[in-house]
């Protein structure tokens, strides 16, 4: 990472650029915080090898950029890096290459003496002499003789629901909105008391003796004294030219609701899986966007200029033509279905013909151990996998949620139209498992309309509704989305197996991530994909593809399913089912029991309920699992 002036501040991993640092949120550096600056601002002068090659996600960028009205892009790229910035600190690619940030609050305060100014007045110095220690940047204010005390952010800023961020108007806000009648840019302190009680700070004007406490701008009162929202993306240097009609919020800098990240992932498929035609149409659009059917395609291909369209099925070249089509001048997708494009191609990959083995995407059946074999069809080791992630937004102050797209704004990466979005990569190993499918229809057919399926189908339309955004003006189905029973059962049994294989394998939990192949009545399917997912060498050690042998996964599962019997939390979390008025999306599910890491679960914890893997009453008939597995 490197500030305005090219100078390195300090590193992230590239992964956190997708989750917790992205384009618009704020880093907290040892000294200060940042802003990641917005795509507009990234430079790969010098680099060549950022192109991260995946065509099913950029295909499926460019269906949520479709949402949004948005253009589309034609590449993922990683995060501008060249080797050499560790070991040649004073070279450029230490010192010209980087995420570029900028200082955000640019409003600092003094340690020593409380003198409250912005980064441009002149009252602090940026001190960063060691190119070998970026972590030791700071700012420092020159108020008395010997060590100079060190600056720090002030950490009130702006928000709004629109996605606004602005810095706290320190100087009208002491003033109450007016003027300091002795100066025009008068010096402030800002003195902090302490207690537990909120913020304690108080405002001073130095040239008026003026004063306030930020605690009159909190809280549903404070709001009042707040200036209108300016409309301000610090990340791309802009102002909304009409202003903002959202009333703003006082938040801490840092806070976990300032900045949420939206992404989008994808594995990495053996060639014939459909990432080639992708690809192809991805190139080539512009000449193949004419063809409408099979004759057309065979003249093109006929012409030495598109001699490399006879590397592909005609047919199928043709049909993902008219598909795409179809996508952008039909219907704008939903959230869930792009989800659920990305997750098809994924589901026949892992439960069909065991392909080649490639770098990538690397599959080894097993057999399933006799015991097992009424639970699952098929157990198989993914031996080698590639998962890239893209960040094509964000939100602030409201999440984006899968069951609720519409209650969040989201934010552009960059001013103007954007060819490319930042991207990563990961590798690792995994586990499928693909459960009996006449288990699960059976099953899932016999609770459908059960009094506990049917709770948690009640609580997630009152959870849509609660959250029902005012800006809606569309009709609105509070059970649009819902995941059903299928999705339910497989998730909880998902977070059975993750607890225990992180006690098994050597990964912690939050090392490892879950795909749930759940499907709907259209296209059923009944798999889970437990995997690693984090960018080092750690994600790929083989601890995890191991525990997918016979004897070994027969004993995690039965361990799993032992557990799921008791919690210390119990009788209350075995006896928990949503009723009107509750609006939790869990049954039988707590920290002790179910509960993962908000980066291993795709649901936040939702639609887990432990009374459907084991009898937490003595009622077998309400559960998925036979009853040779019990404990």
């Amino acid at each position: 990472m490197s500030n305005s002036g090219n100078r390195r501040v300090g590193s992230v991993r590239p992964s956190h650029l997708m989750f917790t640092t992205g384009v618009g949120a704020l880093v907290d550096l040892p000294n200060f915080s940042v802003l990641v600056r917005g795509t507009d601002s990234w430079s790969y002068s010098g680099i060549t090898d950022y192109d991260i090659d995946e065509p099913r996600l950029r295909a499926a960028v460019n269906r949520s950029l479709q949402r949004y009205g948005r253009g589309r892009i034609e590449q993922l790229r990683a995060a501008p890096w060249l080797e050499g910035g560790d070991t040649d600190p004073k070279g450029w690619a230490a010192q010209g290459v980087g995420v570029p940030v900028t200082p955000f609050p640019q409003w600092l305060r003094c340690t020593a003496c409380n003198v409250l100014a912005a980064v441009d007045s002149g009252e602090f110095a940026f001190v960063n002499s060691n190119p070998r220690t970026p972590h030791e940047a700071k700012f420092v204010h020159d108020c008395k003789r010997g060590k100079k005390p060190l600056a720090v952010a002030a950490r009130f800023t702006l928000v709004c629901t629109a996605g606004h961020l602005d810095e706290f108007p320190y100087s009208p806000y002491v003033h109450h909105g007016q003027a300091c009648p002795k100066t025009q840019r008068p010096k402030l302190r800002m003195k902090d008391h302490g207690g537990n009680q909120a913020a304690n700070v108080t405002l001073e004007c130095v040239a008026c003796g003026g004063k306030r406490n930020i605690r009159e701008a909190m809280g549903e009162r404070g709001r009042r004294n707040l200036p209108a929202c300016r409309g301000r993306h610090p990340h791309l240097g802009t102002y909304e030219t009409k202003g903002c009609s959202q009333q703003p919020v006082l938040m801490v800098a840092g806070a976990s609701n300032q900045w949420f990240p939206l992404t989008l992932s994808a594995l990495a498929l053996p060639k014939g899986q459909g990432g080639d035609i992708d690809k192809l149409l991805d190139d080539h659009w512009p000449e193949l966007q004419g063809v409408n059917d099979r004759s057309q395609f065979d003249f093109m291909a006929n012409i030495p200029q598109f001699g490399y369209l006879k590397e592909f099925d005609a047919d199928a070249v043709v049909a993902a033509i008219t598909v795409r089509k179809q996508g952008a001048e039909g219907p704008v997708p939903s959230a869930p279905d792009v989800q659920a494009d990305l997750f098809g191609p994924e589901w026949e990959a892992l439960s069909g013909p065991v392909p080649t083995p490639s770098d990538d995407f690397a599959l080894r059946p097993t057999v399933v151990p006799a015991p097992l074999s009424d639970l699952f069809s098929d157990v198989r080791q993914v031996e080698r996998l590639r998962e890239a992630r893209a960040l094509i937004g964000f939100t602030r102050l409201d999440a984006p949620d899968p069951e609720s797209p519409e209650i969040a704004q989201q934010v552009d990466l960059s001013r103007g139209s954007q060819s490319w979005v930042p991207a990563s990569e990961v590798r690792g190993e995994g586990i499928f498992l693909r459960v009996q499918d006449e288990l699960m229809a059976e099953w899932a057919t016999r609770m459908e309309k059960s009094p506990q399926i049917e709770a948690h189908r009640e609580a997630y339309g009152r959870f849509r509704a609660n959250r029902k955004s005012d800006r809606m003006t569309s009709d609105f189905d509070p059970f649009q989305g819902w995941p059903g029973a299928r999705y339910i059962a497989l998730h909880t049994l998902s977070h059975l197996l993750i607890r225990t294989i992180a006690l098994e394998c050597g990964y912690n939990s939050a090392s490892l991530a879950e795909r749930i192949y759940a499907g709907d009545e259209q296209h059923p399917r009944t798999g889970i994909l437990i995997y690693t997912a984090v960018p080092d060498s750690e994600g790929t050690l083989g601890g995890l593809v191991s525990l997918a042998e016979g004897n070994e996964f027969d004993r995690i599962l039965r361990r799993a399913l032992a557990d799921a019997t008791h919690c210390s939390a119990d009788p209350l979390c075995s006896e928990r089912l949503p009723h009107d008025p509750g609006d939790f999306l869990h049954g039988a599910a707590c920290h002790v029991c179910l509960f993962v890491s908000e980066t291993t679960c795709e649901r936040a914890n939702r639609f887990l309920d432990r009374r459907f893997l084991v009898p937490l009453s003595g009622d077998k008939d309400q559960i998925l699992t036979p009853v040779g597995l019990l404990p």
